[in-house]
């Protein structure tokens, strides 16, 4: 059992964490680096249930996330349901014709080509579960006085990055898909009006065909600078 203080009459506990020498750290760090590398956004899917503990144990690593004093300002909305799915399917390609038949710029649309997308969405009713997630950008008390959440875009885009690996740990393939707008999602799941739609995930396993467009990533010395 952890050891506890208070700290201006807050509990804190005592931690500890897991560490390397040099070449251990060197050789978690490059096979973690492999692993994750493997991971490749993904939109053909089979229909291969996912069990639903699977899903609820992606979302509980989600949240163990850092966040904004720690408000955890995001809400999971798990979808199995083939007639959920069906609508959300419905409302995104209105939303994504719109987009690729209207909205986009033509560099917008030439910067897609390489990776071959249209406004057809079938992947949302194929995969197993969609995640929806919200960021939840006030919280109400009893008392129906708003409480603001802290830095909710960045906590919720470290908790999708969290989401993302927790799939691909579980040997399964996701596809990150922001309809644009996107209140429609808020409206299907009868979300409160202090959330908002983030990003919606389709998660399952690749279909027996599976292709995904042949692109790398940026060398380290295009992502980064030491100092």
């Amino acid at each position: 059992m952890s050891a506890q203080k208070m700290i201006d009459g807050y509990p804190f506990v005592s931690y500890s964490h897991e560490t390397y020498d040099a070449p251990g750290m060197i050789s978690h760090a490059s096979s973690f680096l492999t692993w994750m590398d493997k991971r490749r956004t993904v939109r053909d899917f089979a229909d291969t249930p996912v069990p639903r503990e699977v899903i609820a144990d992606i979302i509980r690593t989600a949240n163990t996330a850092p966040s904004g004093a720690h408000k955890q300002p995001w809400t999971f909305c798990a979808v199995q349901q083939p007639d959920i799915k069906k609508i959300i399917r419905e409302e995104a390609e209105k939303e994504e014709y719109r987009s690729y038949n209207s909205r986009m710029s033509p560099e917008w649309l030439d910067d897609l080509k390489p990776l071959q997308t249209d406004w057809h969405k079938p992947f949302l009713e194929v995969a197993p579960w969609l995640i929806i997630m919200f960021k939840r950008i006030y919280e109400v008390e009893e008392n129906g006085r708003k409480r603001n959440n802290y830095y909710v875009q960045e906590s919720a885009g470290i908790a999708a990055g969290f989401l993302l690996a927790a799939i691909h740990n579980a040997g399964l393939v996701a596809l990150t898909h922001t309809p644009s707008p996107m209140n429609f999602l808020g409206d299907i799941l009868n979300r409160p009006e202090n959330e908002k739609p983030f990003l919606l995930v389709p998660v399952g396993y690749p279909a027996a065909e599976c292709w995904v467009p042949d692109i790398h990533r940026k060398p380290l010395e295009d992502v980064a600078v030491f100092y």
